[in-house]
């Protein structure tokens, strides 16, 4: 069991869509008292403490909230006593990329929702990751043509902070897609990046809406240092700390991609890989095992 003074932050999940496929387990958990996750690397087990005296903020990740407030989940857990903070991805329409994902304006009604139940300062908007890919005849397609509008809707929610990274092509990606016709993902210079970025800070200027990056320290070192995009947290103990209170850990996760450039702090991720397989089926993403 974790020894420490601070309480702790839940992370559910990185590894996972827990809202949207395993919010019963979940509950469970919380009623034992404890979850027991394992490493992904070396699986040593250990116990996580459930109880909200031992919590901090439990943070949510999910492309899909729907199951998550029909059931109202967020209220029961609120009524005893958890703080919950939001990382919700929503990400231009693309049944290609996202297969399984709600429509566009479906996901913009939960984040309204959300927003209205427990603020909008508790949301951080995901536009995550950003591809660009080959499709027949060799055009180059991306995500980023519903991004205007979703920055619109956005800032009329008052959510003031969008995150943002550049597809990661690993082995296990190139070779899904590698089973698919006519369809590759394609890696784009630093410099294009840049645009990109310079491009969608500016407008989300206009909203109100600051830009931050994930684990994109090769793009940020090629902008100048006064510049309005930033390097995220999506375990942010400053941000937390102010909305809920110190009491919790403000080190650094060690755990998590440092050296391409992750600001996040300490937290306890809770999903599995081999209990909780993510039935979103993204094309892009890591976690996906097929």
């Amino acid at each position: 069991m974790i020894s420490d003074n601070c309480k702790i932050v839940i992370s559910a999940s990185r590894r996972t869509d827990i809202p949207a496929f395993y919010m019963d387990w979940f509950i469970k958990r919380i009623k034992i008292g404890y979850f027991e996750t394992a490493n992904p690397y070396n699986m040593a087990v250990r116990k996580i403490p459930a109880s909200p005296l031992k919590v901090h903020t439990i943070i949510f990740w999910s492309k899909n909230f729907s199951v998550f407030l029909k059931e109202k989940f967020g209220e029961k857990l609120k009524k005893q006593g958890y703080n919950l903070f939001f990382n919700f991805t929503l990400n231009s329409e693309s049944k290609i990329l996202e297969p399984n994902i709600p429509p566009l304006e479906e996901r913009i009604n939960q984040l309204k929702e959300i927003c209205l139940r427990f603020g909008s300062e508790t949301v951080v908007w995901r536009f995550d990751p950003i591809c660009f890919y080959k499709i027949e005849n060799n055009k180059i397609k991306n995500n980023l043509n519903n991004f205007e509008y979703i920055a619109e809707n956005v800032s009329k929610l008052k959510v003031k902070r969008c995150v943002t990274s550049f597809l990661d092509i690993y082995l296990k990606v190139k070779r899904r897609t590698e089973a698919l016709q006519n369809f590759s993902f394609v890696e784009i210079p630093l410099q294009k990046k840049k645009e990109i970025l310079i491009r969608m800070e500016n407008y989300l200027f206009l909203k109100n809406i600051s830009l931050f990056t994930c684990c994109e320290k090769d793009v940020l070192n090629i902008f100048p240092e006064v510049s309005r995009v930033k390097k995220n947290a999506c375990v942010d103990a400053d941000l937390l700390s102010n909305l809920y209170g110190k009491d919790l850990s403000f080190k650094k996760d060690a755990g998590q991609r440092v050296k391409a450039g992750c600001g996040c702090s300490i937290s306890y991720d809770i999903g599995l890989y081999n209990m909780h397989p993510c039935f979103n089926n993204c094309l892009y993403c890591y976690a996906n095992s097929a």
